[in-house]
């Protein structure tokens, strides 16, 4: 793709619900697959299609992406010219207001639209984990004459806030709507990744903004469906979208399959995230694992079966981890037991505690926690 595209990206989705798991950051900075964030899988996806002007639209909690992000250094984004934009959600407005919705933060950043020469605009959230061609996307959006490209996946894990897309056999989306609890099986539906014209964009959000309006796909999808050739572009690669606890929990046993990891991080590109410079893993004598990822910095002394161990994870002696997500500097102490449990970073299992969830209600403890 030519130089001619610029990306804005939304760190929280109001409409996700992981509970624990954001109390101390964004949806973007969620750690996934042992050694990334969410963040990473857009991020490269854009690097790779030549998209280095990028703004990244904050709404709270948002320490922990800075922190990774370091200015998109990873990512061959910490440029004089154009590169990675971090904006806080109080840059918006003088009254220090968290913004409503993504009509007005894309109000707020006219300016810096309009700063830039690029002639399209990628819009995206950051709860998705997909390895994708957005030099495809721009084939398409032009091919098709679209005023708004949208971008859908199927799957049967169906919420309340997820959209349902109808489209005709030429790709134009003649409907979108709230799902309701009849709607059961797989579903075309929304990823909330937008391709559209910066002028465009510019336009619909003022008009939207002034009239008080806040809901992009409510306030501008819907109402336009008729007047605006709206298109649908199906990914048909893999898609995992983390708006749940369930759903972050099935997805990244997802990744103990092959063909899953293989798509997800070798499709087109490879996916970048921040270097650490740590360790190997090491095993000890009581080691015992089986189908699981290991990050570097373990050391493992007990039983690891389908689980994914972050960076720095230790496991005494006798201990046993299975179907769970342990994340970074997480200790579990001799002889502890662990079954469908998320624990978050730094926590401590002392010694003969028993934890276990469910494969759909997995347990899950906090940052920090000594249990």
């Amino acid at each position: 793709m030519k130089n001619n595209t610029m990306g804005v990206l939304f760190a929280s989705d109001p409409d996700s619900h992981l509970n624990d798991l954001t109390i101390h950051r964004t949806t973007a900075s969620l750690p996934f697959a042992g050694r990334y964030r969410l963040i990473d899988f857009t991020l490269s996806n854009l690097v790779h299609a030549n998209i280095t002007t990028i703004g990244i639209v904050t709404r709270n909690n948002y320490n922990s992406l800075m922190d990774h992000l370091r200015m998109g250094r990873d990512w061959d984004l910490n440029r004089k010219n154009s590169g990675l934009t971090l904006f806080p959600p109080f840059a918006f407005n003088s009254e220090h207001k968290v913004y409503k919705g993504k009509i007005e933060a894309l109000f707020n950043l006219r300016g810096y639209l309009l700063n830039n020469n690029e002639e399209y605009v990628v819009i995206s959230n950051t709860n998705i984990a997909y390895n994708i061609d957005f030099d495809d996307i721009e084939a398409f959006h032009i091919e098709k004459g679209a005023d708004i490209t949208v971008l859908t996946y199927k799957t049967d894990d169906i919420t309340p806030r997820k959209l349902i897309i109808s489209s005709d056999k030429n790709h134009r989306i003649t409907d979108m709507r709230y799902a309701v609890a009849s709607d059961t099986g797989k579903q075309q539906c929304n990823l909330n990744v937008y391709f559209i014209k910066k002028d465009l964009l510019i336009s619909l959000v003022d008009n939207a903004y002034a009239h008080g309006c806040y809901d992009f796909e409510k306030d501008i999808l819907q109402e336009n469906l008729s007047e605006l050739y709206i298109m649908n572009y199906e990914v048909k690669e893999y898609v995992a979208v983390i708006d749940r606890i369930p759903t972050y929990f099935k997805r990244s046993m997802d990744l103990l399959k092959p063909e899953v990891r293989e798509a997800l991080f070798y499709k087109h590109s490879t996916i970048l995230t921040k270097v650490k410079d740590s360790v190997p893993a090491r095993y000890k004598g009581g080691a015992n694992v089986k189908n699981s990822i290991i990050a570097d910095g373990c050391v493992i002394d007990g039983t690891v079966e389908n689980s994914i161990l972050f960076r720095s994870v230790k496991v005494g002696k006798g201990a046993v981890i299975r179907n769970s997500i342990i994340m970074e500097d997480t200790i579990i102490m001799e002889n502890a037991s662990l079954n469908y449990t998320i624990t978050d970073k730094d926590v401590i299992i002392q010694p003969g505690r028993v934890l276990s969830g469910y494969e759909t209600y997995p347990m899950v403890v906090v940052k920090g926690k000594v249990i």
